[in-house]
């Protein structure tokens, strides 16, 4: 059972939405929500072939779009509305999280198949540290599975002249080198993070953590560096870091992804994380 583009309301003024993968057999399984890196949405790459892996595998997934990631309700793929894209903020990702939780776990047609205490997070790239810091404050949270993720939001930031130019004019572009779009980074994000820095510290959310949380990482990952694996390894006393020899950041998957298989590498990372789920 798909039920893709699912509609829910966020608190932010703009929807979220959501895929439920499972198979309705009125068997309470693991939930697993996985979050999105950085200009990612749910159905990027390989994303719809992972649905499948879950699916077969016993397990009920919810893979959702970032209310301001950039998408549409009309159009989910790539980056139609940069206005959104430019208000996003890490604190506005972290209350669309809560959001999808509060959702699935109390909509009354899935009680029948999902076990409310078995409830896994994974994130992959930013969507790792999203992941880590909603861990690390919510009892609900009984795994966490981090992919290629960041450890530090605060580190991401410029300094110096960029910043102040970024002041200045109150915006700031970054361009995707797939889509070729200008994307907006209004400089509210930055004083978002600043008056929130505490509760959006990864290494503070990881140090508080006390489930079993599985770190994957590609040791050839140019995005984002092996070391801070390592340091969330070493902050998440629990912590499992399995690596991806010469894997990169998508872990072989790209966009679009127009093979009926997996690739490879991130195969071989949904085969660790259903077996850790499990």
């Amino acid at each position: 059972m798909k039920q893709k583009n699912i509609s829910i309301e966020g608190i932010h003024g703009k929807p979220i939405l959501l895929d439920v993968c499972y198979s309705q057999n009125n068997k309470k399984k693991p939930l697993v929500v996985f979050c999105h890196g950085y200009k990612g949405y749910k159905d990027w790459g390989a994303f719809d072939l992972m649905s499948e892996m879950f699916t077969d595998s016993e397990l009920f997934l919810v893979k959702f779009n970032f209310s301001h990631n950039g998408g549409t309700v009309e159009d989910p793929i790539d980056f139609p509305d940069l206005e959104s894209f430019g208000q996003n903020n890490y604190s506005i990702e972290q209350d669309d999280l809560d959001s999808v939780l509060n959702w699935i776990l109390s909509e009354s047609k899935y009680s029948k198949d999902i076990d409310p205490n078995k409830v896994i997070l994974i994130g992959h790239s930013r969507g790792g540290g999203a992941v880590i810091l909603k861990a690390g404050q919510d009892p609900r949270i009984s795994k966490l599975i981090t992919w290629a993720s960041v450890s530090d939001y605060k580190s991401k930031f410029p300094e110096g002249a960029i910043l102040e130019n970024w002041k200045k004019e109150g915006v700031t572009y970054i361009e995707n080198a797939r889509t070729l779009q200008q994307m907006p980074h209004d400089i509210q994000f930055y004083h978002n993070f600043v008056e929130n820095e505490d509760k959006l510290t990864i290494r503070k959310a990881a140090e508080n953590l006390n489930i079993p949380h599985l770190i994957i990482h590609g040791t050839e990952d140019t995005t984002v560096t092996l070391e801070e694996a390592k340091n969330i390894h070493a902050w998440s006393a629990n912590s499992e870091l399995f690596l991806i020899t010469k894997g990169n950041h998508g872990f072989g998957a790209k966009q679009p992804w127009e093979d009926k298989e997996l690739p490879k590498d991130f195969k071989t990372v949904l085969e660790k994380t259903i077996s850790f789920i499990k």
